[in-house]
């Protein structure tokens, strides 16, 4: 066969057309899927969901593979390797200005679809329904050995006026609240890739957001942005494809020869 390839697939943008609906997977993303297999390639999910919130759909799409948890979460063969914490210590720092500040906070202390809050503050500021939240009193942070992330609840630009959040990795998908989360998924990839004893330059990533640039900035391996992705990950691409909803995987996936045995 002709080489074998690890490639690594962000969720959202990429493989599914918006949101965290599942049913919107193309077809045609489906079939890249399996015709990639058939070739003999290794297969990965690389998201920044946590490993809980995404296994659900490396199943439904047939991956056993997932970098996670923005880089920080390892699964081999659909056994997780691991997830490494948030440093404890800056949290702990953001939480006390976020109290001095008066933002609802609430944190994910283990890998599962449940976030922790002190009190209603956060859900009814921001009425998510990406996690469930339970009401830990007197929550405090100092309480849990590893903190995976943290959620913030105020209004945009407000975030910049957090000066501990400077030592801290963080992103915003929502208007009321911002993910303090890893930004690196070029960790984890790399972490898998030498799991395999593989060579960087036998991978290739695919992706679109602001979140997927650390797999852009590495030169080691072929980077595919999507046609709907951001203009700083396009910049630094390899090759642009078409947009996820008009076949962009697949069109990607043919012109790079990958479905060649």
């Amino acid at each position: 066969m002709n080489r074998k390839r690890y490639l690594f697939f962000d969720i959202d943008g990429t493989l599914i057309t918006g949101g965290y609906d599942k049913s919107c997977v193309p077809d045609s993303a489906r079939l890249a899927i399996e015709k990639l297999k058939a070739a003999g390639h290794f297969l990965a999910i690389a998201t920044g969901r946590g490993q809980a919130m995404a296994v659900d759909l490396m199943h439904d799409l047939g991956f056993e593979n997932m970098v996670s948890d923005g880089g920080y979460g390892i699964t081999i063969d659909d056994r997780l390797l691991g997830i490494t914490p948030l440093p404890k210590d800056k949290i702990i720092t953001l939480v006390r200005e976020c109290q001095e500040r008066g933002f609802p906070w609430g944190l994910q202390v283990d890998n599962s679809d449940t976030r922790l809050v002190p009190d209603t503050r956060f859900d009814g500021y921001t009425h998510d329904f990406y996690l469930k939240n339970r009401i830990v009193p007197g929550l405090d942070p100092e309480n849990y050995a590893e903190i995976y992330k943290m959620y913030v609840a105020c209004p945009y630009p407000e975030e910049h006026t957090l000066t501990s959040l400077l030592a801290l990795p963080w992103c915003r998908f929502h208007k009321e609240y911002f993910f303090v989360e890893p930004a690196d998924k070029a960790f984890g990839i790399r972490k898998i890739l030498d799991h395999f004893h593989a060579s960087y330059e036998d991978a290739i990533v695919f992706g679109d957001a602001l979140n997927d640039l650390s797999m852009f900035t590495e030169d080691g391996w072929i980077r595919v942005a999507m046609g709907n992705a951001a203009e700083e990950v396009k910049k630094k691409a390899d090759y642009v494809t078409t947009s996820v909803d008009r076949d962009g995987i697949y069109n990607a996936c043919i012109a790079l020869g990958l479905f060649e045995k």
